[in-house]
């Protein structure tokens, strides 16, 4: 696994396999694509009951002394572990759980019950409850859970960055078994890398200062694997530093791999948001799913929307705010054909940038070759580019190898943007 840390790469790869053994079982009453549905949110919860384990007692006398005496306290568990929002008040654990096969099903109900809002609300976006239920009509919920009891994810073990490259190796996995569509949830780490180093190129501050803090927001960030590497990126360069991350992302389960990851590595969890960025905030709709971070400013934007996907879904959205707020909404410049949203994306960051007189931001983004070449003059797509170059906005270019995105063969580039171009940049590309 290139761009593993040395000693890891093995160990991820035993815990990979170790968890994907798991497969031998599911086999037969379900289908290869259908793995990663009992796979991945136990691993989750695996994880969690790890992290939990040494304070766990703690955690149940806490629970006990104050529930009948205090309203809100959740407080009081949370400052007995090193994870925000990541507690549990249920007597069970998954070894526990196999001391009563009879009631397994009710009793891992009862554990997932006792999880925090914040936990609960990841394992509810994978539906886990209906896979409960299934494995235990199928006879395999006692053997899964045996399975997952033997191994050991506390962080001791497999450290958060580790975690996160072993939700990557799985979901790899899972998306060559199901043919997901190309290049849609596995970005290479050395494509990241390279978008990282070009977006800190011009930062020293950012990657020397001690207590220097910055924001990073990626709107299509699936897993989470861009707001890692960037993370480790400023981390390793300057560990007094703080990089705060956020992000959005459509894919249920994609989001809550990411939020527990962020949860997992003391990140603010809360700061990645589910639903669609390209659709328009509704703040008179509470089950509102459009842009989540409708009024921040980032200074820098990472992302690998998906190559070439149409917007139907959310057109009537993004054509409303288009003709009724032009620029001072997001997509003023212009609209892509309905095919490929990957310029909607591009807009969308842009209007999260830092204005330059509060210090400008950089992005990177990837795009397939369709952004560069298509439309003719005075088409959406065109005037988008023209848009961006009358402002000098675009800094570089870069054309990436093919066969390099797993699971495609298509050409494809990231593009920097910036509205703080240093001096000897100015007027070029």
């Amino acid at each position: 696994m290139a761009g593993v840390p040395n000693g890891s790469s093995e160990t991820i790869k035993n815990h990979a396999s170790f968890i994907w053994s798991v497969a031998d079982l599911l086999r037969g009453d379900y289908k290869q694509s259908e793995y990663g549905k009992v796979i991945l949110p136990l691993t989750v919860l695996r994880r969690f009951d790890c992290v939990l384990a040494p304070v766990k007692q703690d955690m149940l006398d806490t629970h006990e002394r104050v529930k009948d005496r205090v309203d809100n306290f959740a407080p009081l568990l949370d400052a007995l572990t090193s994870v925000d929002g990541l507690w549990n008040t249920s007597k069970y654990d998954i070894p526990k759980l196999l001391d009563d096969p009879d009631h397994i099903a009710d009793n891992l109900r009862a554990y997932i019950h006792g999880f925090s809002p914040e936990a609960q609300e990841i394992l509810d976006r994978f539906e886990f409850a209906s896979q409960i239920t299934r494995l235990h009509k199928a006879g395999l919920l006692y053997l899964v859970l045996g399975k997952f009891a033997e191994i050991d994810l506390h962080p001791d073990r497999v450290s958060n960055l580790e975690m996160g490259y072993l939700y990557e190796e799985l979901i790899r996995r899972f998306s060559e078994l199901s043919n997901e569509t190309a290049g849609e949830h596995f970005t290479p780490r050395e494509v990241i890398r390279l978008m990282v180093n070009l977006l800190f190129i011009e930062d020293d501050d950012i990657l020397s200062k001690p207590g220097a803090k910055a924001t990073l927001f990626d709107p299509a960030c699936g897993t989470g694997g861009m707001l890692s590497v960037a993370e480790d990126f400023v981390r390793s360069h300057n560990p007094q530093a703080t990089l705060a991350v956020y992000g959005q992302e459509l894919n249920s389960e994609s989001y809550a791999i990411c939020r527990s990851d962020m949860m997992l590595k003391g990140q603010s969890a809360s700061n990645i948001k589910v639903g669609n960025s390209l659709k328009a905030y509704d703040p008179e709709d509470p089950g509102d799913q459009g842009d989540q971070h409708p009024n921040e400013r980032f200074d820098y934007l990472l992302a690998n929307p998906p190559f070439g996907v149409e917007w139907k879904k959310v057109a009537d959205s993004v054509k409303h705010e288009h003709e009724t707020k032009g620029f001072a909404g997001r997509y003023g410049a212009g609209l892509p054909r309905i095919n490929d949203g990957s310029f909607l994306f591009l807009q969308h960051m842009i209007s999260k940038m830092r204005p330059p007189e509060q210090g400008g931001s950089r992005l990177a983004i990837v795009f397939n070759g369709s952004p560069l070449f298509t439309g003719a003059a005075g088409s959406g797509e065109s005037e988008i580019r023209r848009w961006i170059i009358e402002n000098d906005w675009l800094e570089a270019v870069v054309a990436l190898p093919d066969q390099l995105f797993y699971n495609t063969g298509i050409s494809t580039y990231f593009w920097i943007v910036t509205n703080r171009k240093s001096p000897n940049r100015k007027g070029k590309v």
